[in-house]
């Protein structure tokens, strides 16, 4: 079973409004372009980390359009909640509707061939910023509402990713986290996240959230034990990354 992640899909086949080429060509067509890379690499047996931002849909009616068209890709696939996925129901309702290639992680612990999947969604930390790594950065709430709202929630999410760790599977081979916003900033210095990962002996962390990064890229890499690996689909040019 190889492993691989690719985030940030934001899909709109029941939303055509939702079209993502308006920030930038590179989106143009790009789930015709993840579609044809994923069928060119993944196999039946691998799996696949989803870490957020799925759908733009605004319900789960209308998200299980572009659900169903991540069931039709092969291998089995695990999603995270990321902050666009506005359709997002309670964990009953959504295993009760979800394609069966499809299965959620929220507050829980998935264990597959002996690797052990956390996670939790995260948001934005005052512990780093990535605003010189981006073209553009909006500006949509004040600074101070936008401070105060972050760190509530983003303190509400640290505990969240701490309930799934400790659900994890402690003597799995392999123990991988998925975040949709980062969890360490770029220059890998100790973040709450990155020291909670490190208590868990967290081999991979995976993340996405970021976009128009600038030309010269943005790198992570591994911290202690921790590999980190930004998969944003327009990041990694719509081609899901091999991480095992």
């Amino acid at each position: 079973m190889n492993i691989w992640a690719i985030g940030d899909l934001h899909l709109s086949f029941s939303t055509p409004n939702k079209q993502m080429d308006i920030f930038g060509t590179h989106w143009k067509n790009h789930a015709q372009k993840i579609k044809e890379n994923w069928i060119k690499k993944i196999k039946k047996n691998d799996l696949i980390l989803i870490p957020g931002d799925i759908s733009w849909a605004m319900n789960l009616t209308e998200a299980l359009v572009d659900l169903n068209w991540i069931d039709s890709l092969p291998g089995k696939k695990i999603i995270l909640k990321g902050n666009h996925d506005y359709w997002w129901p309670s964990l009953k309702k959504l295993n009760e509707n979800l394609p069966p290639s499809i299965e959620a992680l929220q507050n829980n612990a998935i264990n597959i061939n002996n690797v052990s999947i956390g996670g939790a969604r995260l948001w934005d930390s005052k512990e780093y910023s990535f605003n010189n790594y981006i073209e553009t950065i909006p500006n949509t709430k004040s600074k101070e509402k936008q401070e105060i709202d972050s760190e509530k929630i983003f303190l509400r999410d640290l505990q969240k990713l701490q309930n799934s760790l400790s659900q994890m599977d402690k003597t799995a081979q392999i123990k991988i986290v998925m975040t949709h916003f980062p969890p360490i900033g770029a220059d890998l210095k100790d973040s709450e996240v990155s020291k909670l990962l490190d208590t868990f002996n967290i081999d991979i962390c995976i993340f996405a959230h970021l976009h128009s990064v600038k030309k010269e890229n943005l790198y992570f890499g591994k911290k202690n034990n921790t590999k980190y690996f930004l998969v944003s689909a327009d990041y990694i040019n719509f081609d899901p990354v091999k991480l095992i």
